[in-house]
């Protein structure tokens, strides 16, 4: 029985998708962008034979590739940790500001209960 699936669960696996293209398409850029710089590196040394230069391409392309993924897990490392430490910063302002208002209710609640009886024994 095909069922239809909630909106969702419909936009979670779109964004996925678009994430995965996305990264996809990356990929490709930055595997041309290495190929480009390794003809360019070729290109310097005249004296390579087409298959040491085809051999240099592929080892500066493995080794772009595999440099480009090391940074690139760093910086999202890096990311997690600081989205860490930003919630838990945000958790203990807001912590110090609900007990701020808390004091400040309190307070506002003592001084009306104190001018309230002020009143009513200046009243009599």
């Amino acid at each position: 029985m095909n069922r239809p699936r909630p909106a969702a669960e419909r936009n979670h696996r779109a964004e996925a998708l678009a994430h995965q293209v996305e990264g996809y398409l990356l990929l490709h850029t930055e595997r041309e962008r290495a190929r480009h710089e390794a003809s360019v590196l070729c290109g310097r040394l005249p004296w390579l034979t087409t298959a040491q230069a085809q051999d240099v391409t592929r080892q500066y392309v493995e080794q772009r590739l595999s440099l480009t993924h090391r940074t690139l897990r760093a910086t999202a490392e890096r990311a997690e940790a600081l989205r860490h430490e930003y919630e838990a910063r945000y958790a203990a302002l807001r912590r110090t500001l609900l007990k701020r208002h808390a004091l400040c209710a309190s307070l506002m609640l003592l001084s009306t209960g104190a001018v309230s009886a002020a009143t009513v024994l200046l009243a009599r």
